[in-house]
């Protein structure tokens, strides 16, 4: 006797499924028809959602009987966390998409039906949940039936936007009040919710997460659009090798300018008894030697501990404090002198007459939001003086900070003792490696 599939039980019917998922793995697609292909992706999309929602659904199950904690002693979560290598946070996420479609049955119809995918379903669920609460059961369906019909024709990002639409349509008197009303929830929702979080990678990244109430971020939005429409990357653009920038990272180059300014006019207040400052640890000697090999010089932030790569530690010696510290036979802090500062005050006002900002061709960047950049590197044995220094924005230190491999080809600065200073191009921009200078130095003078 042949069985049918309404005929298995929920296991056999999960080995189907399996088996013809191996199947479909097989390197073997046979439809030649480029239109049916493309159908072929659809439908797969749609046979995932399905899966998805009844995963969910089964997840939500799993929860309410409570057959975790009686075979296993602990929570779904935990269970679900722990036999699928899954992290805590999205086994939570499948139980409560599961626990949402359980209340609103017609969403979870469409769902199973793959009418409706994964990620339109969590915004329709949580736009049904930020409906009023003095909405009746009619009116909680017809607001169901009328997000299920949206999901036809938008995304659920545009799904998010649709919660005034439907009060409007389900209560159209008090339309006004209400939408008052929930923006103010909204607003105190945003304020509690608000958070600055930092968190190591621990390979060379932090990530930044936060979240902001709406009229408090959009200040911070426009000043680092301000930041990013200012950047730009001058001579350098020429050069093959420079990367094109996503606006993502145009913006995060933003928020760097934006504390490079912050540092440079000192207005941060202080903390901890001393201004904000990045403290690397490293041997003196190492600090100084004239290192052939790029790993002989590194150090380690104060703090997190964490490394730091030897071309950063190259360019923060352009512009530093160096507080020296006696260490112990066991590294115990001995004694600790005071901070000496490698371009003084003299030297750096010298500077910014002289060069008048970044001297790299074509950077309009002024002396506040410059380095003062050792031609021959410090740690190199190159002197703290006028004739030994220019200013370079953040951006172009990076680029003619001097490596250690002499024969690579890279942006050079050079100073003539009658002159402005020289950026020299690499080979690969201009094969001559005809000197350029910032053309504030070329106009003519004006009267």
């Amino acid at each position: 006797m042949e069985l049918t599939f309404e005929q298995l039980d929920d296991a056999a019917l999960v080995a189907v499924i399996d088996a013809a998922v191996s199947a479909l793995t097989d390197d073997r697609v046979r439809l030649q028809n480029g239109q049916q292909r493309l159908q072929l992706l659809v439908d797969a999309v749609r046979l995932d959602a399905r899966l998805s929602a009844w995963r969910s659904a089964l997840a939500a199950e799993v929860e309410q009987s409570g057959v975790a904690v009686a075979e296993h002693g602990t929570s779904t979560v935990t269970w679900l966390a722990d036999a699928v290598c899954m992290t805590r946070r999205a086994a939570g996420r499948l139980v409560i998409e599961g626990q949402r479609l359980t209340r609103f049955p017609t969403v979870a119809a469409a769902a199973a039906e793959g009418c409706v995918l994964p990620e339109q379903a969590q915004a329709i669920t949580q736009v049904l949940d930020g409906l009023p609460t003095d909405f009746d059961t009619g009116q909680l369906r017809q607001a169901e039936e009328l997000m299920v019909g949206f999901a036809d024709t938008h995304n659920a990002h545009d799904l998010r936007s649709l919660s005034r639409y439907l009060v409007e349509v389900l209560d159209p008197d008090t339309v006004e009040a209400r939408e008052a009303a929930r923006l103010e929830r909204d607003l105190r929702a945003a304020r509690h919710n608000r958070h600055l979080t930092f968190a190591h990678d621990h390979h060379g990244s932090v990530r930044i997460r936060g979240s902001l109430p709406v009229a408090d971020a959009e200040p911070f939005i426009k000043l680092i659009a301000s930041y990013q429409a200012q950047a730009s990357r001058a001579l350098d653009r020429l050069d093959p090798l420079a990367p094109n920038l996503t606006p993502a990272q145009r913006r995060a180059d933003a928020l760097m300018a934006l504390v490079d300014r912050h540092l440079a006019n000192a207005l941060a207040p202080s903390h901890g008894g001393d201004r904000p400052r990045v403290v690397v640890t490293l041997s003196y000697d190492v600090m100084v030697k004239t290192a052939t090999d790029a790993g002989l010089l590194r150090g380690e932030l104060i703090g997190t501990g964490e490394p730091i790569s030897p071309s950063t530690l190259r360019q923060l010696l352009c512009d530093a404090d160096v507080m020296p510290a006696v260490l112990g036979s066991a590294s115990q802090v001995l004694d600790v002198g005071r901070s000496q500062r490698l371009v003084t005050a003299p030297i750096r006002a010298a500077l910014e007459i002289r060069d008048q900002g970044c001297v790299f061709p074509g950077c309009d960047k002024q002396p506040t939001g410059c380095h003062a950049h050792h031609i021959v590197p410090w740690w190199a044995g190159g002197i703290t003086a006028l004739h030994n220094l220019v200013l370079v924005c953040p951006h172009h230190h990076g680029i003619v900070e001097p490596s250690h491999n002499p024969t690579a080809d890279r942006w050079q600065v050079r100073l003539p003792a009658n002159g402005p200073a020289h950026v020299i191009p690499p080979r690969r921009v201009d094969p001559q490696q005809t000197p350029r200078i910032h053309n504030r130095f070329t106009a003519p003078m004006r009267t």
